[in-house]
């Protein structure tokens, strides 16, 4: 299981915990593989954008108008955390919804 995140990010911490055998690819060093982004991008759209964030805000316009997947290669704090891959299979998010559907 690989947990796709930033090390200082509280809800990352909280799902390592959780999740003990998950390897941590922390994306402001490592960017997520552009097949695995490719598959949460089909699998959640504009979602796994976090358009809540100081880097959102940072943005200008024309910048925000660009494709989701550029702006998640050109700024990988854009990513809405966790991304968790386990097998084949990709989650988003630490809520419920996410916990039920690994087995926490």
């Amino acid at each position: 299981m690989i947990l796709y995140g930033l090390k200082n990010c509280d809800t990352c911490r909280k799902a390592l915990k959780a999740l003990p055998k998950a390897e941590l690819v922390d994306v402001s060093v490592t960017p997520v593989p552009e097949d695995v982004l490719d598959q949460a991008l089909g699998q959640f759209g504009e979602k796994l954008l976090n358009t809540r964030s100081t880097t959102w805000r940072g943005l200008n316009d024309s910048e925000r108008a660009r494709a989701p997947k550029d702006l998640l290669i050109a700024h990988p704090k854009l990513m809405k955390r966790p991304l968790i891959r386990d097998a084949d299979t990709l989650y988003l998010g630490w809520d419920k919804r996410t916990q039920e559907a690994i087995g926490v």
